[in-house]
This record gives structure tokens, sequence and C-alpha cells, in this order.
């Protein structure tokens, strides 16, 4: 089995225009339209069992569309494969307790977060008080962790720093994942700062910019059980992805825990 942990699709309605202007700001070219169609395409083709889609809310009001735009792929039974989402979230919701529960209530297995869309720091209080919650209800947070291609030149808002401040201040969270090896092109902070932390790092967007044996490095730091394969679908090939994984020989064990069996035991499936 392989369950990519970090894909992103949209309504067909909006699908087109969204991958458009995202692929212009980070001039970064789509590998699928984004559509759900598309998601189940590329997941035939890279041999994906599971893909975990994780929406990006820039506006509180977005909440209620994207939360049901969620709630029926979680409750849609597919032949292809499946995809199962989160709850995209943001730290202007008011009432941010309520929805929570909310997302709980209704089966979502956690929340999306992310810094630099969203204009805020990671260890905000507004994240703070979202993530308190979310660890009592036992949710799963995912944000992202690093540089964005769409905000360079601006402060990077999720940075191992802030991260371990966040951390302090919520006394642990074990079911915080951290996009892009816990930070995209900050990798010497991570390793050096975050890594063998009890938090997940996921391997969205990275693989091709790492060499193998900064992967290894990072990996046995950081611990097997704590990586989850990731790819950031449609901004990179499902497949392809996890032949780089492959390439590694990181051993059968490793290599399980990595593409399927973190993300089983995670999502409690």
């Amino acid at each position: 089995m392989v369950i990519d942990f970090h894909t992103h699709i949209f309504p067909d309605k909006i699908a087109g225009a969204t991958i458009n202007a995202l692929s212009t700001s980070a001039n970064i070219p789509p590998h699928s339209d984004g559509t759900k169609s598309g998601l189940y395409s590329s997941m035939a083709k890279g041999g994906i069992d599971i893909s975990l889609n994780l929406p990006v809310l820039t506006k509180a009001t977005q909440f209620d569309s994207i939360f049901k735009f969620g709630l029926m792929l979680n409750e849609e039974k597919a032949t292809q494969g499946r995809i199962i989402s989160f709850a995209g979230f943001h730290p202007d919701i008011e009432d941010y307790e309520e929805k929570l529960i909310q997302v709980k209530e209704n089966g979502f297995s956690g929340i999306k977060l992310h810094p630099d869309y969203q204009g805020t720091f990671f260890d905000d209080a507004r994240y703070i008080n979202i993530l308190k919650v979310a660890k009592k209800l036992d949710l799963i947070t995912v944000t992202h962790a690093g540089l964005d291609g769409a905000f360079i030149g601006q402060e990077i808002k999720c940075t191992p720093k802030r991260v371990l401040n966040l951390l302090d201040k919520l006394g642990g969270y074990d079911k915080l994942v951290l996009a892009h090896l816990g930070g995209n092109e900050l990798f010497d902070d991570v390793y050096s700062g975050l890594a063998g932390e009890c938090v997940y790092f996921d391997t969205s967007y990275v693989l091709p910019f790492l060499t193998q044996e900064q992967f290894e490095k990072m990996l046995q730091k950081h611990g097997e059980d704590n990586i989850l394969f990731a790819t950031d679908s449609p901004w990179q090939s499902q497949g392809e992805m996890v032949n780089i994984i492959k390439s590694y020989n990181l051993g059968k064990e490793a290599e399980e825990k990595i593409l399927s069996l973190n993300a089983k035991k995670l999502l409690k499936i």
C-alpha cells in the first residue's frame, strides 16, 4: 500500500482557474489538473492507494464551503482508490472551538493550516489556541513549513524556531505534521533544531531537491516512524516520488513505514 499524505484538489468549477493562479504565483507547472478525477488518474498511474486532500483556507469565511467539499470526498466510495480529506482551518475563525468540534463530530481526522497564505506566524496566539483544542480532540494538524514559492522575499511564517516555541506553549503535540520535511529549503535548521522532536515530517515537494545522503541523514536522526510519504500533488508527480523513495533501498521495514504504515497508524486505518 502507498498513502500520499499531502495532496490538493478543488471543486471542478474552480479547479482550472485556481491551478493556473497558483502555478503562476509560484512559477511551478502542475502535474495534474487539480480536480478529483485528475487526482484519481494520477493515483492509478503512480500506484497510490489513498491520497489525503489538504485544503487551504485563505479567508475564515471559506470554512463552510470547503468543509462541505471535504465531507463529500470522505463519504464517497470509489473503486479507483480513495481520497480522504482534512478540513481547512484559519486563524481568524472566531468560534474555533465549536468549528473544531464540528470537524471531529463529522469524522474528519484532522485540519490543515498554511501560515504563509494566512499571513500569520506559526507561534501566533491564535494558532496556539486552535492547536490546544485540536490536541484535546485528538485531531491531526498538518501545516505548511518553511519557504513557499509564492512568498519569496517575505519572512517565513513557519520556521523550526517558531515550531519549537509553539510546542513549548502546547506542552508537546504528537499529532503535528510539518510538511516539506519539517521546513522547505530549511534543511540545516530543521536537522539541528527539529529532528528528533515528537512530531511528524512529510516528504512533500522536497525529494527531488535533496540528495539521498541528506534524506538518510534526516531519517536517521528523526526516525523512520516519524516520516510520512507525500507529494504535494498536483505540484509533483506521485509516481515519480514513489520511485525516488524506492530507489533509496532503505530496507523493507523502513520503506513500508514511510510509504504507508506510519500514515495508517496516524489516521487509524
